[in-house]
């Protein structure tokens, strides 16, 4: 097992990259942050399904993606805050990713969630990613 410095981003590249190759299946070691991640891509529609597996030594998050019109339905990803430059924002300062058609994702003091939801709930926290 290697020693990653940002495992968020690593997962967000599997996922780009397997989505990319047209893989129906995307896998990648486990953390509760990519499960939160991962459940708000499903809330929000850009993947079909997301499982725990623990048969293996170390348990892992299975990602199966979702075609659309036989187009993924992510077309893009984008690691915002990273370990060497974090980026927070408030409830008022949350970004509209595509002109709205895009969902920001936020860690907050509430949990993971997404840009609108985080609006909803006038909540600021720190920006993780764009997706698109």
């Amino acid at each position: 097992m290697s020693n990653l410095s940002d495992p968020i981003a690593d997962f967000l590249t599997r996922l780009r990259n397997g989505v990319r190759a047209g893989q129906a299946e995307i896998s990648a070691p486990y953390s509760k942050m990519k499960a939160e991640i991962a459940r708000i891509l499903k809330q929000e529609g850009y993947i079909a399904n997301y499982e725990i597996a623990t048969d293996g030594k170390f348990p892992a998050i299975k990602v199966v993606s979702k075609v659309v019109n036989r187009a993924p339905a992510i077309t893009g990803l984008k690691r915002v805050s990273r370990p060497g430059l974090r980026r927070y924002v408030g409830s008022g300062e949350i970004p509209r990713v595509l002109g709205g058609m895009g969902v920001a994702i936020l860690s907050t003091p509430r949990g993971v969630m997404s840009g609108r939801e985080a609006k909803k709930l006038n909540v600021g926290g720190e920006l993780l990613a764009y997706v698109w």
